[in-house]
């Protein structure tokens, strides 16, 4: 295991690991918790600010190319700024089961599904768990 692939990627790919990493984590602080309390809903906007981050990071991030820049993880990036607001909306209106499932979907789908993906090889957190160092696509190069 190693950091230098890390520590060598652009700003947007550290600071979209960062978040998600820290998304997992609290996540699974979430889903083990007390639901409903305060420690719930503060815990959730810090959360919900974490995703955000992590979605919106992604559209700084080119490696992967599919259409001019673009790829469809950044298909589901848009997907999670969307679900975000529904999911605080249905917890706001009192509907405990659908904002159980948005979240339950958004971790499952955006955070850990996703994150198997960053796994293959060729991409940096391969590269990071496993010491090995692949030269790394950017779609926004000439």
């Amino acid at each position: 295991m190693s950091l230098t692939p890390l520590l060598n990627a652009a700003p947007a790919i550290q600071l979209h690991t960062v978040a998600a990493m820290t998304a997992i984590g609290l996540g699974g602080v979430q889903f083990a918790g007390r639901k409903g309390g305060a420690r719930h809903r503060l815990l959730g906007w810090i959360w919900v600010l974490l995703m955000t981050g992590v979605a919106a990071s992604s559209f700084f991030i080119g490696t992967i190319c599919t259409w001019r820049g673009f790829s469809l993880i950044h298909l589901l990036s848009a997907l999670t700024l969307v679900a975000l607001p529904i999911a605080i909306a249905h917890a706001r209106a009192h509907r405990v089961v659908r904002h159980a499932r948005t979240m339950r979907i958004l971790f499952f789908g955006a955070l850990i599904l996703a994150g198997v993906f960053t796994l293959m090889p060729g991409r940096i957190m391969h590269d990071v768990l496993f010491g090995t160092l692949s030269a790394h696509g950017d779609c926004t190069a000439p």
